[in-house]
């Protein structure tokens, strides 16, 4: 099965944000990016809303054609807003309120309790979970126990590494994708993954079924178009 490639538009979000005004037009954007190739729309509200707002959300749900992925820290005005609006999938991270943005994965053995009610929570509503995460291998085994449909990998340090040393940058995730396999776990990734070091990612990663990228694809559309990046992209998961 190959990955599919979910666009994040948070800083399309951003950029209208900046004029306010709506232009440039959110949804039109997503609608965009679906036309040209991505199979998932990724938004991650924020509380200071600086990118997608609320707001957003429900506009979004009436657009998006593929799969609509919601993100963001599980507090209470969150959770009712996902659970308002139903999208496929509602991926977990333990972000401070003032985040820059998500830079650790969950520690599901420290929050189980917490993790286990917001998961089943979100399951009884027919929304599939994922959890954002580093690849430790005690730290899947906790989110087996917290019935989470998927894991997502925080690629954050093996795109830091990859340039000095591929193989060593990829060693850890390659063998957490190896135990998710055991242990029945979906798999997605995302953060600071690009054109350089997205291939090999996917091909080191047994049963990578989702890749979610922002910030690379919005700064690669500046120079290539957004049509011919989100085709970029496709070409270096399908290769």
């Amino acid at each position: 099965m190959e990955a599919k490639l979910s666009v994040n538009i948070n800083k399309i979000a951003l950029i209208r944000n900046s004029r306010g005004a709506n232009f440039p037009n959110l949804l039109t954007f997503a609608k965009d990016c679906e036309e040209f190739g991505a199979e998932g729309i990724t938004v991650h509200p924020r509380p200071d809303e600086r990118h997608i707002t609320y707001a957003d959300i429900p506009q979004l749900m009436e657009i998006v054609t593929t799969e609509f992925n919601i993100e963001g820290y599980p507090n209470r005005k969150f959770l009712d807003m996902v659970v308002a609006n139903k999208p496929h999938q509602c991926t977990l991270v333990p972000d401070l309120p003032d985040a820059l943005t998500s830079d650790n994965g969950w520690d599901t053995i420290t929050h189980k309790a917490f993790l286990i009610d917001t998961i089943a929570e979100l399951q009884e509503e027919g929304i599939r979970v994922s959890l954002f995460i580093n690849p430790d291998n005690a730290l899947l085994d906790g989110a087996v126990e917290t019935k989470t449909d998927r894991i997502e990998f925080y690629t954050g340090p093996f795109a830091h590494d990859f340039h000095a040393h591929k193989e060593k940058a990829i060693e850890e995730y390659t063998s957490a994708a190896l135990h998710c396999n055991k242990l029945g776990l979906g798999i997605n990734a995302g953060h600071d993954l690009n054109l350089k070091n997205l291939n090999y990612f996917k091909n080191n990663i047994p049963g990578l079924l989702e890749v979610s990228i922002g910030h690379a694809l919005v700064v690669d559309s500046l120079y290539y178009g957004l049509k011919n990046t989100i085709q970029m992209y496709q070409n270096e998961l399908k290769r």
